[in-house]
């Protein structure tokens, strides 16, 4: 899961990314208002925890701009002082799933993290995206730039699994036991569904996708120029 973090103190927001990352999150930051919403605009994230009072642009506008786009359905949870009645409302109008005043303590914010996603993926279809690869994995349906692909069952769960864990790194051991378990075949049986999976995601596209760190395992990410 891959969450964004748009905070201007910096103490707080030190604090907010340890705390995610210790809990097993990918993140980003940005300590101001337009580079936070050129970064939600422009990439994909699982989450958004947006503060209200941020230099150049605040929260409400970021918020409220991001909702404007009828494709964006991004959760949002925001942070602020302010613990007025409209105060709220107008988080909520603007378009935030979830409210945190602060102070707050950072294991209350990972739990309402937790239970905003799990209320996203109930109602929703579960898609994975990365890049222009999408993975709809209630219907198993893979397409990347519009153009459907076909892919094994075994290909369709290292996807998946690479694709959950986009941009890190995944170590070649932990690939071959979600795959295979206790019962890990030789080495070249895991590179030929690397292969097959490169095959049918990259190879009739410019820009690949699937990448090999040598010695270690495999990552799915769009790698930045």
């Amino acid at each position: 899961m891959r969450i964004l973090v748009i905070e201007d103190n910096r103490d707080i927001l030190a604090n907010i990314l340890d705390y995610l990352q210790l809990k097993g999150y990918i993140t980003d930051c940005a300590e101001d208002g337009l580079s936070g919403l050129h970064l939600a605009a422009t990439r994909n994230y699982d989450l958004i925890v947006l503060d209200i009072t941020l230099p150049a642009i605040d929260g409400h506008q970021i918020c409220k701009r991001l909702r404007e786009d009828a494709r964006f359905d991004t959760p949002v949870i925001m942070l602020t002082a302010r613990d007025t009645l409209n105060d709220r409302l107008e988080g909520f109008i603007s378009g935030a799933d979830d409210y945190l005043v602060k102070p707050f303590a950072l294991s209350e914010l990972a739990a309402r993290i937790e239970a905003v996603l799990r209320r996203v993926h109930r109602g929703n279809k579960r898609c994975l995206k990365v890049g222009d690869l999408c993975y709809d994995t209630d219907t198993l349906q893979v397409s990347r730039a519009g153009k459907s692909l076909k892919l094994s069952p075994l290909c369709l769960k290292l996807l998946e699994i690479l694709m959950c864990k986009s941009p890190a790194v995944v170590r070649k051991e932990t690939l071959e036991e979600a795959l295979w378990g206790e019962d890990i075949p030789d080495n070249d049986t895991l590179r030929s569904h690397i292969y097959q999976l490169r095959q049918a995601i990259d190879k009739p596209f410019a820009t690949p996708l699937l990448h090999t760190v040598h010695g270690i395992g495999f990552r799915l990410a769009l790698e930045e120029k």
